[in-house]
């Protein structure tokens, strides 16, 4: 606001109402922001945990792959792998976390009876347990893929509220509290100028 413009009150009123509304919209971000990265916190924490599965899972996978290397040619254990047509569905969903949108895998059916997997009754049971490890694998990257891009969008979402709090805090609410007291101080001296006059004029007549 230039020094030759003349505010007026009712242009004080409007920027305060601007003002407790800014204020009103900081302090729902930050809770906001507060409460996303707590679900991030929890997340990330979930996803570390089913890392360690994951692992876990392979190494006692890969265990019984080599037993099962064992006890069959790797010739056969290459065609009973070729023998199995049906890849695994997966429903993807979405649900939402405090306002982000993030993908919600419904019931996760990877692990199969030695019939459904295709390849017949022409396995030994350490092919079967093999098969069975590597399928609890897989159900485990589902489960750590879900949950990964989850976190991911959540954490773009942190950064864009913590930007636009930061803005109401350091940019816009300071910004229009000065323009406030500069319409504030104008408007005292205007008063006080119209009461100078006034007692000039008194004094006159």
């Amino acid at each position: 606001m230039t020094q030759n413009v003349k505010p007026t009150r009712s242009e004080l009123m409007e920027l305060k109402k601007k003002i407790k509304l800014a204020k009103s919209g900081y302090n729902l971000l930050k809770k906001k922001r507060d409460g996303l990265i707590l679900d991030f916190f929890d997340i990330l924490k979930e996803v570390k945990n089913l890392r360690g599965e994951i692992v876990e899972e392979y190494k006692s996978a890969l265990d019984k792959m080599n037993m099962a290397r064992l006890l069959e040619s790797d010739l056969k254990i290459k065609s009973i792998a070729l023998a199995v047509s049906k890849s695994p569905e997966v429903e993807i969903g979405t649900k939402n976390i405090m306002g982000v949108l993030v993908p919600n895998i419904g019931e996760i059916e990877v692990q199969k009876s030695t019939l459904k997997r295709g390849y017949g009754l022409y396995s030994s049971a350490a092919v079967d347990e093999a098969a069975s490890g590597y399928e609890k694998v897989v159900e485990k990257i589902i489960k750590a893929a879900e949950v990964e891009t989850g976190m991911r969008k959540l954490l773009r979402e942190i950064e864009k509220t913590k930007r636009r709090v930061n803005a109401l805090e350091f940019e816009v609410i300071p910004r229009m509290e000065k323009t406030s007291s500069f319409i504030q101080l104008r408007l005292e001296e205007a008063e006080r100028e119209n009461v100078f006059r006034m007692k000039r004029i008194k004094k006159k007549t």
